[in-house]
């Protein structure tokens, strides 16, 4: 296939097929990155016109999207950098003993309200930190007896007093504010049963949530766990409604996985302005995306070869076993070390950013 059916556009109707292509790339070419220009997180703005991206050395950089040039009448706004600056050092928490390191977990763009534009970005701090006060605390009394902690967290995009968490044992969990202002008890509890057949000293790692996210419209939330990425619907708690395998053929990797830590990597994921399809990322530099009404899906990938103005992304093809053909790839190939996790969309167009590590790529759609 040529592409997924992005919704006819980030934020439209239809289903009409699109190819990905090349858009831009910005970062360094450097072979050894420092471990402070690893970009840690990315996300466009309410309109799409700003991009920011956070590093692990506390750094946060915006792009702004230039006015379409009209002598190049194929060629959208690019993004080019509006504003850099560091927005968290590294701390010592003396009373802790602990280090916090400056690296930027989070940046949410807050809605524009006149002019100005804000956001929000975080570290490692604790919310008590960053935030007027704890609204939900699941710690035991006996800090020996910790068997869960909160891997995710999100706000309803409609309903302010409405917010969900996910924890590292494959739950999420829906709380309401208007109930009380500490959130002990849930008003919703997510989680589907495990199928005691495939279960393995891997299970609970595997399961562990990494990402949670709301859709545009607020009836429905994605989950990522380590292979797969699930969309709920609110109404439905048991199970979800739909369920993507995003490197299936790793299943039979994780001890090795498991060995060198990769299982313990955090892959976000996110929607499309219209909520019709999801993307998410993998290894090797690959990312997913899923059409949610055709149910197809699409490998990409991030790669400096590929990244001449208007190059039109060729679908990546990973092979598990048997005779590989020409245009795949082996499992026992795939680069660990370069990996995808994370990734935006723009609110209102088929233009996507992708990290990879100090790299940041931005591709669209070839309609225009």
């Amino acid at each position: 296939m040529a592409g997924v059916a992005g919704g006819g556009g980030g934020g439209g109707g239809g289903s009409n097929d699109f190819q990905w292509c090349f858009s831009q790339v910005k970062g360094a070419i450097d072979e050894d990155v420092a471990e402070a220009d690893i970009i840690s997180t990315v996300e466009f703005n309410y309109s799409g016109d700003l991009l920011a991206t956070g590093d692990k050395g506390g750094r946060v950089v915006i792009f702004q999207r230039e006015q379409e040039n009209k002598s190049r009448p194929h060629s959208r706004g690019e993004y080019n950098v509006y504003s850099t600056f560091q927005s968290h050092e590294p701390e010592f928490d003396y009373l802790k003993s602990l280090e916090i390191e400056e690296k930027i977990n989070k940046i949410r763009w807050l809605p524009q309200q006149n002019a100005a534009h804000f956001l929000l970005s975080t570290n490692g701090a604790n919310i008590e930190t960053h935030g007027p006060n704890d609204i939900v605390d699941i710690k035991p009394a006996n800090m020996e007896e910790l068997t869960e902690v909160i891997t995710a967290a999100e706000f309803h995009p409609h309903h302010c007093n409405v917010f969900v968490y996910s924890s590292s044992k494959g739950t999420i969990r829906l709380c309401d504010m208007r109930s009380s202002a500490l959130c002990d008890r849930h008003s919703k509890f997510f989680e589907e049963p495990e199928d005691p057949s495939s279960r393995s000293f891997f299970s609970e790692i595997i399961s562990s949530i990494s990402d949670v996210k709301f859709s545009h419209s607020g009836r429905y939330m994605m989950t990522r766990d380590y292979l797969s990425v699930k969309v709920w619907d609110l109404n439905m708690e048991n199970r979800p409604v739909e369920t993507y395998q995003v490197h299936e053929y790793l299943r039979s990797k994780l001890c090795s996985l498991y060995e060198n830590d990769c299982i313990f990597d955090k892959f976000e994921c996110c929607w499309n302005g219209s909520d019709s399809a999801i993307m998410t990322g993998s290894y090797n530099n690959f990312f997913r995306m899923f059409d949610r009404n055709t149910r197809r899906d699409i490998t990409l990938e991030a790669s400096r070869e590929s990244s001449k103005p208007r190059a039109i992304l060729k679908p990546r093809k990973v092979c598990t076993g048997g005779k590989r053909k020409k245009d795949e790839i082996s499992v026992d190939s795939l680069d660990f070390n370069k990996k995808i996790l994370h990734t935006a969309w723009h609110p209102m167009e088929n233009i996507i950013a992708v990290a990879a590590t100090n790299n940041l790529y931005i591709f669209q759609d070839k309609i225009n």
